[in-house]
């Protein structure tokens, strides 16, 4: 028994001992290819944000053109004023502007729906319910009806666009509606107030 024993342990050992025919073997890291290292994917990042504080002139991109409600001047001189208030100046002599700027303004008509209730009973009295829908004295609980009216206006429709005035790239965009009725100058002014309201929100926050 021992005899068997010992030569289990000696067919064991041997076989560690025998030439293992899988070996380890690593292909070398191709080299990096020419000028890698000085190449920068900017689109691997977030794009930093846009400094608006940086644009302080302005000129048109493309001049707008008038209408039978609106003239050409009229419009230039709604924005060239709302563009002052916030900052940003007309371009000077062969400067260039650091914005482009490009308006669209248009008459457009809307539907509108207005909700609303009466009361059927008007005038006063005193009793139980009757066939009038009340309650009590005439100023107690009345039947009220729902009404639904509908009705168009027209409104002028104000579209800004901001464009860098490098890179062409669209910066921002703003647009705003105004109630447009009566007379010249109340459209006028309502062209006024669409045009600074569709620049409320500029510069971004």
């Amino acid at each position: 028994m021992k005899r068997f024993a010992l030569l289990l342990f000696t067919t064991a050992l041997a076989a560690c001992q025998s030439h293992n025919p899988y070996t380890t073997d690593s292909a070398p890291i191709p080299p990096a290819p020419p000028g890698a290292a000085n190449h920068f994917d900017r689109s691997a990042y977030p794009a930093a944000p846009r400094d608006y504080a940086a644009y302080r002139s302005w000129a048109w991109q493309q001049r707008p053109a008038g209408s039978a409600w609106a003239s050409a001047d009229l419009v230039q001189d709604a924005l060239n004023n709302a563009l002052d208030q916030r900052g940003l100046r007309p371009a000077q002599g062969s400067a260039a502007a650091d914005l482009k700027v490009r308006t669209d303004t248009r008459l457009e008509r809307r539907v509108r729906q207005v909700a609303d209730s009466y009361d059927p009973y008007y005038g006063g009295g005193y009793g139980s319910f009757g066939n009038r829908g009340y309650y009590g004295n005439g100023v107690g609980v009345g039947a009220r009806v729902p009404l639904t009216r509908t009705y168009e206006e027209e409104v002028v429709v104000v579209r800004i666009d901001f464009f860098d005035g490098r890179s062409g790239a669209h910066v921002w965009s703003g647009q705003a509606e105004m109630r447009s009725s009566g007379s010249q100058a109340e459209r006028a002014d309502a062209l006024r107030k669409a045009v600074s309201d569709a620049l409320d929100e500029y510069p971004p926050a």
